[in-house]
């Protein structure tokens, strides 16, 4: 594709470094174990977190229990798992390789839309709850880290942009 082309459709797909797909699979497995936790937590009690509970701004048992844990009446800590799941396979090396356009979008997307919902819940954290949960922080910093990633290779790899390296 020379430069004055635009990617299509059928544009094949250019590699990504491999520092790239070693980072955004660690980073989904990490945000894995996390928002497993998170759904275990929800499931047997919000006792069973560790985190403080007494005074401050930091109590995840406020956070995860509030109205604001539910999104029509589904759990984040289980949407956190679900977005966890699929970013897992779509982030793993076997992922990375597969020639299908459509999951090097969805990948994109999806942390895309990922980061925005961090930062609702990040405002209703401290404009809402005025509380903070640490095991939420933790998959916070990690969506932000894929997002990083990804918008430094996702473009190139689809052939939006030209490569910085």
């Amino acid at each position: 594709m020379t430069q004055t082309q635009s990617p299509t459709k059928s544009s094949p797909l250019l590699p990504v470094p491999t520092w790239a797909v070693a980072t955004t699979f660690v980073l989904s497995l990490l945000g894995l174990g996390i928002s497993l936790y998170l759904t275990i937590a929800h499931y047997t009690g919000a006792a069973s977190i560790s985190c403080p509970l007494g005074g401050g701004i930091i109590n995840c048992a406020k956070v995860t229990t509030s109205p604001e844990s539910h999104i029509l009446g589904i759990p984040v800590a289980v949407l956190g798992l679900a977005n966890y799941v699929v970013m897992s396979v779509i982030n793993s090396p076997w992922g990375w390789h597969r020639s299908e356009r459509w999951i090097a979008v969805a990948r994109f997307v999806l942390t895309v839309a990922g980061m925005i919902f961090v930062l609702w819940l990040i405002a209703a954290e401290l404009l809402i709850i005025k509380n903070l949960c640490l095991w939420c922080t933790g998959v916070h910093i990690v969506t932000f880290a894929l997002l990083v990633v990804m918008t430094r290779v996702c473009p190139v790899q689809l052939g939006w942009s030209e490569s910085r390296d």
